[in-house]
């Protein structure tokens, strides 16, 4: 089973380094990777995801020692949203384009550049949708490919960084 684990930090330099090295420390394979500020521009929250570890547990806990981050959740057990991005890049030989046109329909996604000899799709959702996306224009011609690390937020409850207090308070 994969974790998603979800760091809320201060946005400052080397927080990302200081993480992914405790990780890689520890022999920790971070298999996706998302960084962004929050809606308090004080604040990051740095979403991945790594295999299934039995020290997980003990990584998150010496995760929150650091002095740089607020709070750590594991998602696993919990009902979260989870996102991916990609943009790929389609050769358009021939008449083509409106079978790559149908199939962007079906999966939801959206043309966002056109050339004389290929296009270039965006696609979000789950990882598994993704990944069939990938698998049906495979046929066509995959030029390129570039994807976002998954992103996650918990449904029932918000980790917020008190910034009066710099305490974490979950609603």
């Amino acid at each position: 089973m994969k974790h998603i684990l979800s760091a809320l930090v201060m946005n400052q330099p080397g927080v990302l380094a200081q993480i992914s090295g405790m990780l890689a420390s520890r022999s920790f394979n971070i298999e996706s990777l998302a960084v962004g500020e929050t809606e308090e521009p004080e604040f990051s929250r740095i979403t991945f995801v790594v295999g299934d570890y039995n020290k997980l547990d003990q990584v998150r806990k010496q995760l929150e020692k650091l002095v740089t981050v607020v709070k750590v959740v594991d998602f696993s057990r919990q009902d979260y949203v989870e996102r991916d991005l990609m943009l790929m890049k389609v050769a358009t030989p021939g008449k083509t384009r409106s079978e790559i046109r149908e199939l962007v329909d079906i999966f939801r996604a959206k043309i966002v550049d056109v050339s004389a000899e290929n296009v270039m799709i965006e696609i979000s959702g789950q990882e598994s949708k993704i990944n069939a996306f990938i698998d049906v224009m495979r046929p066509f011609g995959i030029l390129e490919i570039v994807r976002t690390g998954r992103i996650a937020l918990l449904r029932s409850e918000t980790v917020k960084a008190d910034v009066s207090s710099e305490t974490v308070e979950t609603v």
